[in-house]
C-alpha cells in the first residue's frame, strides 16, 4: 500500500483540500483511495510521536503510537486500499512557532524523522505546498493577528523579509529526514484553488470535482480584520480595504525573490531531492505546435523605413 504524507504547509489551501477529501471519501474509497485527516489524527492516532507533556505512566509512548499506526494501516490493506492519504499540517511545526522565532519550519526534520520512525517504513511518499514567501507570511500574520497575537514589529517583519532559510531548506530537511522516500512539491499558486488537481498530482486517478470549490479558513481582508480585533489594536491597521500588506516593498520584493530562486532551483530538478509536481490538465506542445496566424502587426524580418531627421 502507497502511504503518502501530506504535510501542508499550513496557509496552503490545506483545510480546503482536506474539506474536499473528507466530502468524497466514499467515492475515493471505491478507487482505492483512504484518507485520514485532522478529524482522525488529533483524536489521539498521533499522540506520542512527538515529545510533549504527558502522564507519567511508565508506558512507551512512542512504542504505543507505532503499534497503533500498524493497527490502522492493517486495516485499510484489508479493505482493499491501495494509496492512503494522511493529512496533517501541524506534522512540520505551527505557524505561531514560525511568527515566534522568525523561521520557516525550523525544526522539520527532527518532526518528521520521528513521524518516519513511527509509520515503520510504511511512507513511500510525502507530499508539501509551499507558497510566494511574501503571501506566506500576510496570511500566516493576518489569521495570528485574528487570534490575538500581537502586531507585527519592524524588527519582526525584518527578520521574516530577510531570513536566509527558504522552501528549499525546509525540502532538504525533510528529505535528509525520510531517506528514500518520494518528496512532491505543490505550488500553492498552481493547486491552491484546485484540490482535484493535486490529488491527480499525488495519486493518479481522476480525482471527482464534487466539493472542488470550497474555501475554509482564508485570510481576513483589512476591514474585516479591523472589525475582529479591539479598538486599540485596530488602530495599528493600515486604513483602506482589501489585503493588508505588513511588508514594504523592498521586503516584499526580496521575499519574492527567495522564492524564484526556489522554484527555479525546483524546476532544475531540485538536486534530485524532490519532484515539482506538473499540472495534470495542462498539456505540453507537440513536437510541432500549433501555429497562430497573426492578423495584424508587420513580420520583424522586413526593413522598415525610418523618419528622416529633417
Amino acid at each position: 500500500m502507497k502511504v503518502i504524507l501530506h504535510t501542508g504547509a499550513h496557509r496552503c489551501a490545506t483545510t480546503s483540500f482536506q474539506e474536499y477529501m473528507r466530502q468524497n471519501v466514499p467515492g475515493l474509497n471505491r478507487q482505492g483511495i483512504g484518507f485520514w485527516g485532522p478529524y482522525r489524527t488529533r483524536k489521539g492516532l498521533f499522540h506520542g510521536i512527538q515529545p510533549g507533556p504527558a502522564q507519567v505512566t511508565g508506558r512507551d509512548l512512542v512504542q504505543r503510537a507505532q503499534g497503533r499506526l500498524q493497527v490502522r494501516l492493517a486495516g485499510c490493506r484489508e479493505r482493499g486500499i491501495s494509496q492512503l492519504l494522511v493529512s496533517e499540517e501541524n506534522m512540520i511545526g505551527a505557524v505561531r512557532q514560525n511568527l515566534r522565532l522568525g523561521d520557516l519550519y525550523g525544526g522539520v526534520g527532527e518532526r518528521m524523522a520521528r513521524y518516519a520512525q513511527a509509520f515503520s517504513g510504511a511512507v513511500t511518499d510525502v507530499a508539501l505546498s509551499i507558497r510566494s514567501l511574501d503571501s506566506y507570511w500576510t496570511s500566516g500574520l493576518a489569521y495570528a493577528v485574528a487570534r490575538g497575537h500581537k502586531m507585527p514589529t519592524a524588527g519582526s517583519l525584518d527578520r521574516l523579509a530577510y531570513s536566509a532559510r527558504s522552501w528549499r531548506d525546509v525540502i532538504t530537511d525533510i528529505v535528509a529526514a525520510m531517506p528514500g522516500v518520494t518528496l512532491h512539491v505543490l505550488p500553492f499558486e498552481t493547486f491552491g484553488t484546485r484540490p482535484e488537481a493535486a490529488l491527480t498530482a499525488l495519486t493518479g486517478i481522476k480525482a471527482p470535482r464534487a466539493h472542488a470549490r470550497v474555501r475554509l479558513n482564508a485570510s481576513l481582508c483589512l476591514q474585516d480584520l479591523r472589525a475582529s480585533l479591539p479598538p486599540a489594536a485596530a488602530a495599528d491597521l493600515p486604513d483602506g480595504t482589501g489585503r493588508w500588506r505588513p511588508f514594504s516593498d523592498a521586503q516584499t520584493a526580496a521575499l519574492r525573490e527567495a522564492y524564484a530562486d526556489d522554484m527555479m532551483w525546483l524546476a532544475g530538478g531540485a538536486d534530485g531531492l524532490a519532484a515539482l509536481a506538473q499540472d495534470p490538465d495542462k498539456q505540453a506542445a507537440g513536437t510541432n505546435p500549433p501555429r497562430i496566424a497573426l492578423t495584424r502587426g508587420r513580420p520583424d524580418d522586413k526593413q522598415r523605413r525610418m523618419a528622416g531627421s529633417g
